[in-house]
């Protein structure tokens, strides 16, 4: 495993999964919003299938098949592609932007708040996520999370893993690639990161996508950090 950097100034951190319980908050707050509307649906396989298209409609603004559009205007779009698929009624524009807007109120994983905060003391703290700026301050707000900054793939205008949005935070701090660490529970943004010479902590989210999950179940590069919890990636950088 590499060194932390003696010199490191900067954590950033992947939010959804690795900071917040995007799933788990999503399964816990769609059906109350479904019966104000007067939809019904196996909420959970919705929240699953909501967070898969997540991927495939910023691919659509990295191809140049939609202008830049922000994440909250693609999870809307998302949103009202599943109603038709399901066979379910629209629940208007208002209603649509109020499912919508269950992603700024996304709660932490219990020990993200904590974990952060010891960071913070040493560390600038910030987020880098593909979610919008109102959102990620809306979604601190809410769960009590102590960020410096929200950096997102809206300042820079490019979705990770693009370099643009890495190395857009180390051009913004004034600082060298390795002074700036990403955290993230993803191999692959922490393998993107890497390559433009940014520093890389693995916290392990084995439940982010529910009792199944395959994926990142351990870390599998040469990461600088690793931790079971956002309090021992914390602890492994000396907070």
């Amino acid at each position: 495993m590499a060194q932390v950097p003696a010199d490191l100034k900067v954590c950033i951190f992947d939010v959804f999964g690795t900071v917040v319980d995007w799933r788990g908050s999503l399964i816990q707050d769609l059906p109350g919003l479904g019966k104000k509307y007067g939809m019904d649906t196996d909420w959970t396989s919705f929240a699953d299938d909501w967070r898969g298209l997540y991927q495939p409609q910023m691919h659509r603004v990295r191809k140049g098949e939609l202008p830049w559009t922000n994440i909250d205007e693609l999870h809307k779009e998302a949103f009202e592609m599943l109603l038709t698929k399901r066979g379910l009624k629209h629940p208007g524009e208002e209603g649509s932007w109020e499912f919508t807007r269950l992603w700024h109120k996304l709660r932490p994983w219990p020990d993200s708040v904590e974990g952060i905060g010891m960071m913070k003391k040493k560390y600038v703290v910030a987020t880098l996520s593909n979610g919008n700026v109102a959102l990620l301050i809306n979604m601190a707000k809410n769960g009590g999370i102590p960020w410096d900054h929200c950096f997102s793939g809206e300042t820079f205008k490019h979705y990770k893993p693009d370099p643009e949005s890495y190395l857009g935070v180390v051009k913004t701090m004034y600082l060298q690639p390795h002074q700036v660490m990403l955290c993230a529970a993803h191999n692959g943004d922490l393998k993107a990161a890497q390559k433009c010479g940014l520093s890389t902590g693995f916290v392990l989210r084995p439940k982010e996508h529910g009792p199944n999950q395959k994926t990142d179940l351990k870390a599998d590069g040469e990461w600088n950090a690793v931790g079971d919890s956002m309090v021992e990636l914390a602890k492994k950088l000396g907070c």
